[in-house]
């Protein structure tokens, strides 16, 4: 089973180049259905929020950036319930620096970035991909017995330790495929 991943911004006639032969699937929130379902902004509800007993999130990036503690703004539970795809994120610019992610809603520990991403993405992401798009994870998995397939992502960075970039959902996608999920 060959599963890559490549930048969605990427050309065709790059991407066909680099990978012949290749099923080329966009798994972004740009993405066609029922790929989509696969991106983290994709509001299946009913998630369940770490660390928060009885608490659920629309979609794994609205309760990534619920928990997101800053300079001049605590956790948003506003952001759990966020449906569209759009508007989630939560930014420096607009609230400070990011001092971390805290343990659940009501918690008093505040999570270091890639502590945050081993307790909280990483969990969440998973729960998703095990119990809300379980379909479009056996559709990759036939995919790929069939052929290479590229999963296209904004980023590519499939290493949680490596803090420098954002971590890519896709290259997380594919580990879960080839049943190498990170600890």
């Amino acid at each position: 089973m060959v599963v890559q991943v490549a930048g969605r911004r990427r050309g065709a006639a790059s991407l066909a180049a680099a990978f012949p032969g290749a099923t080329v699937i966009d798994v972004t929130s740009r993405g066609p259905r029922p790929w989509v379902r696969l991106s983290p902004f994709y509001p299946h509800g009913g998630i369940p929020v770490p660390f928060s007993p009885g608490t659920a999130g629309a979609s794994v990036e609205g309760i990534w950036q619920a928990l997101k503690v800053f300079d001049t703004a605590d956790v948003d539970p506003a952001k759990l319930t966020a449906t569209g795809m759009t508007g989630l994120k939560r930014t420096v610019r607009r609230f400070g620096q990011v001092h971390g992610h805290r343990q659940g809603l009501t918690g008093s520990t505040l999570l270091d970035y890639e502590s945050a991403r081993r307790q909280i993405y990483l969990p969440v992401y998973r729960w998703v991909l095990e119990h809300r798009a379980a379909e479009e994870v056996q559709g990759l998995r036939r995919l790929a017995e069939a052929g290479d397939v590229v999963l296209l992502d904004y980023t590519t960075n499939g290493d949680v330790a490596d803090l420098s970039t954002p971590l890519s959902h896709a290259a997380l996608i594919r580990r879960h495929l080839l049943g190498d999920w990170p600890a």
